[in-house]
């Protein structure tokens, strides 16, 4: 449903490099990795992986393919999965929808899977994502702490809720889903880069 390719790991960068440090590092990649170098009997697996990283490059040197590809790949995290064939269905649904704009039908898609079996943390997950772009950011709010409750050391949704509870408005909430992002994983720079932005808002509310 999801696009699976790490392009970070594809490409040994982390999450926060900057577009230069990725292009460096392409660079560097690609003069050992391209078809030209490669033996014949190889030279189709070698132009198969070229390819790939290529458009691992081109996606996350672009922010607003890469601000998309995130969000995909923060979706496609496992969780919990359902063996229920119907919520299956309606995911699969949801993630069409998605993928096509249509983030109201989305939503619907994910929140029938939600009420079909309320443990499928993708279903909560997944529900707050397309609620928040489809601007219901109540429903968003609330399928996230759904989701957060069910699955609370998932850092790749502790991030998107923070992202979803900031932009309700909902410092402290955001707050916590940052800083538990952080304890769990210490070298998410942006989860603590986020997390220092939000004290500071606070602090300047207060």
């Amino acid at each position: 449903m999801f696009q699976n390719v790490d392009y970070y790991a594809l490409l040994g960068v982390g999450r926060e490099a900057s577009e230069s440090e990725i292009r460096e590092r392409f660079r560097a990649l690609a003069r050992n990795a391209h078809p030209d170098r490669a033996a014949l009997p190889e030279k189709a697996e070698a132009e198969a992986k070229f390819q790939e990283l290529t458009r691992a490059v081109n996606v996350l040197t672009n922010a607003e393919r890469r601000q998309a590809y995130d969000r995909e790949q923060s979706m496609a995290q496992p969780a919990r999965v359902s063996d229920d064939a119907v919520v299956q269905d309606y995911l699969e649904l949801g993630g069409a929808a998605y993928h096509a704009g249509a983030y109201a039908q989305a939503a619907g898609n994910f929140a029938l899977a939600a009420q079909r079996d309320p443990r499928d943390v993708r279903a909560h997950h997944y529900l707050g994502l397309a609620s928040a772009r489809a601007g219901d950011l109540h429903a968003a709010v609330k399928a996230l702490e759904a989701a957060v409750t069910l699955d609370p050391h998932n850092v790749a949704l502790l991030k998107d809720a923070g992202r979803i509870f900031r932009q309700a408005g909902l410092l402290a909430k955001a707050e916590k889903s940052f800083q538990d992002a952080v304890r769990w994983d210490p070298a998410a720079t942006d989860a603590r880069r986020a997390l220092e932005e939000i004290r500071a808002e606070r602090a300047d509310r207060a």
